[in-house]
């Protein structure tokens, strides 16, 4: 099983996943308010109480905020966020903590057709190349 979660300021969305075919299915999920809870931490404990027995091998959260050598001070919140902190609140043996720009990047590598639209009709070369991922909100976010 692995846990993943987009944190934000407003909120925070929490999954775990089963690893089943080459791919995830999500099991459960949830949103909590994040200025409601004084820490992730608290969140995820809130998240695991209803999920008892889950054996979690590891967790990647994306982050509003810089993460450095495993750590951020969040954007929006007063949280500060260790992976190692982390993943024995989860009792899991690792913990990634992503931006969540770069986390929504990694994540359209893995969009299937139905998840996109064509921006441009008519645009399209048939060529592959670059992606990008750009959010406007804090601040300018880009993947």
């Amino acid at each position: 099983m692995i846990l993943a979660s987009d944190i934000g300021g407003t909120k925070t969305v929490i999954a775990h996943y089963e690893e089943s075919g080459g791919s995830l299915r999500q099991l459960r999920v949830a949103t909590f308010k994040s200025r409601e809870h004084p820490s992730l931490e608290d969140i995820l404990a809130a998240y695991l109480k209803d999920c008892p027995g889950l054996s979690l091998r590891a967790g990647c959260f994306g982050v509003a905020g810089t993460v450095i050598d495993g750590k951020c001070h969040t954007t929006n919140l007063p949280w500060e966020l260790d992976e190692r902190v982390l993943a024995r609140a989860i009792g899991a043996k690792r913990v990634k903590l992503l931006n969540d720009l770069e986390a929504a990047g990694y994540g359209m590598l893995h969009l299937s057709s139905d998840e996109m639209c064509v921006l441009n009709p008519g645009s399209h070369s048939g060529r592959r190349g670059h992606a990008v991922v750009i959010a406007a909100g804090t601040g300018l976010g880009e993947a």
